[in-house]
């Protein structure tokens, strides 16, 4: 870590090392750059640290022995990032930050967190008036994306019983929310909705009446209790997230469960060594991050140096059919292995990715060099093309190739969670081909509706959706994967979106 507060004791030195992982991953989501996100990660560690210090302090001069309600630790911090990013928008340094950000810090939403306490969101009030243990299970195991038993070992809890724990904390900030949102000023007709909203929100088998599913298209603080109020449905992680970070904090989520998901962060089967509480076992050697994405971006540039080494031109291509092979020596298999791509592929990120951040490389090098002008009329000499001749067989070329090609892209669409009326989705695009930028279109089957898009942005056009690339994720090398996730509205039926085009080219679902 770079110069940060000096911890001070062992306890102190773990907690620290976890939190700056998250700060840093955050900090990052805000700048446009890894050195801008290091400096903004450090001033909001520092910055958050010494409140917090100063808070404990304060709590222990009273001698009371009770501690005045706050965040917990990391979300604490993450809100360090915000208010330093406000103040390097104040004095002049706001180039260094995203510019959808500085927008943000401009707007009403922004001015929510500042403002007086009853107007600010819900699921902020909700976590910062429960108790630190409660508070730091909920947003280890919702937001952080910490397996149980990850979470228990951290904070000391019987495993056995930590789940059952967790749901009683689900249960609270819930109580704590409706609370809230009863005492939120709001106009009568708000309020004449907060009954039925308490009790729709309750029950997984509840339906929501019209009107109600109306007023909360139109209103967005009852749509914000809503989500903050229904526990089922797998929608709680997103609301903690928006609710308690502010911008980016959905980003922010999905970031967080992929960095469990790949062992990344606290969710180790070792993070017990890192905290201190498995002391006088052995210390087991583990890879660390950057071991990883160098692993990855050394077998991703092995696979390319395979795939573009020349084979004997257009000869030998039965020979070479035999063995899943177009003629002109290029592989029409599947691609090789993918790595997990993270929100952004700047050095420093939290999540990276070993093959989206690569330099773009040219597929046409293993082309017979003889083709270029009958390619440029739409012809082919030989019975298969580029990429297995998929790109000859739609332009009249391929007419002799006996094998089917490989399509050039596959898309995985996931929903990732779903809720009454809403939902949230992961898009994943493994391309073949080197790209410069990229646009992903696809169709919707039941008029859903996209409302917000991270790492990449959305133009809707009645069921038709066009998601392009954000300028930090453009390029993506051969055999590379590109993300993106959104949040999204259904009626009725949520099915899988179809028709997926990259680059305005056919693309596979992938089962």
């Amino acid at each position: 870590m770079p110069d940060l507060p000096t911890p001070q004791n062992a306890a102190e030195a773990a907690l620290l090392s976890e939190c700056w992982d998250a700060v840093l991953s955050y900090a990052d989501l805000c700048t446009s750059g890894s050195a801008s996100a290091t400096q903004l990660a450090t001033e909001a560690f520092t910055h958050g640290i010494d409140e917090l210090r100063a808070a404990t302090a304060a709590s222990k001069s009273t001698g009371t022995g009770r501690r005045a309600l706050r965040l917990p630790r990391i979300p604490l911090l993450l809100a360090s990032v915000r208010t330093v990013a406000a103040a390097w928008e104040t004095s002049g340094l706001g180039h260094r930050l995203d510019p959808d950000l500085r927008l943000w810090l401009h707007s009403d939403k922004a001015a929510r967190y500042v403002g007086p306490p009853l107007h600010r969101p819900l699921a902020l009030r909700g976590l910062r008036d429960m108790q630190e243990p409660d508070a730091v299970l909920l947003w280890l195991a919702e937001v952080e994306s910490l397996p149980m038993s990850a979470v228990a070992r951290r904070l000391g809890l019987d495993p056995a019983a930590a789940s059952s724990e967790l749901d009683q904390v689900r249960a609270l900030f819930r109580d704590r929310c409706h609370r809230n949102h009863l005492d939120t000023p709001m106009d009568a007709y708000c309020r004449s909705y907060a009954r039925l909203l308490d009790a729709v929100t309750r029950s997984p088998s509840a339906e929501t009446p019209e009107d109600l599913s109306r007023h909360l298209a139109r209103c967005v603080e009852c749509a914000e209790a809503a989500a903050c109020l229904r526990l089922h449905g797998g929608g709680l992680p997103a609301a903690l997230s928006s609710g308690v970070i502010g911008w980016g904090g959905l980003a922010y989520l999905e970031r967080r469960r992929r960095a469990a998901e790949a062992g990344m962060i606290g969710g180790r089967t070792d993070a017990a060594v890192d905290t201190g509480l498995n002391e006088g076992k052995p210390v087991r050697p583990r890879i660390g991050r950057t071991g990883i994405l160098v692993t990855a971006v050394l077998v991703s540039a092995l696979a390319l140096t395979v795939s573009l080494m020349p084979f004997g031109g257009s000869q030998g291509g039965d020979a070479n059919a035999a063995q899943g092979e177009s003629t002109d020596g290029q592989s029409v298999a599947d691609p090789g292995p993918s790595f997990p791509s993270g929100s952004k592929t700047k050095s420093g990120s939290g999540t990276g990715s070993g093959t989206a951040g690569s330099p773009a490389v040219a597929d046409s090098t293993s082309r017979p060099a003889g083709n270029s002008d009958q390619e440029a009329q739409g012809e082919s000499s030989s019975p298969a093309r580029k990429q297995g001749g998929a790109k000859g067989s739609t332009q009249g070329g391929a007419k002799g190739s006996t094998k089917s090609a490989a399509p050039d892209c596959r898309v995985k669409y996931e929903i990732v969670s779903e809720w009454p009326d809403g939902f949230q989705a992961s898009v994943t695009v493994t391309s073949t081909k080197a790209l410069a930028t990229w646009s992903l279109g696809w169709t919707f089957k039941d008029g859903q509706r996209v409302g917000q898009m991270w790492d990449g942005t959305f133009t809707q056009d009645d069921s038709h959706v066009t998601a392009t690339a954000a300028d930090y994720n453009k390029t993506v090398a051969a055999n590379g994967t590109f993300t993106f996730g959104f949040l999204g509205s259904w009626t009725g039926s949520n099915s899988a979106a179809r028709d997926f085009t990259l680059n305005a080219a056919s693309c596979q679902a992938a089962g």
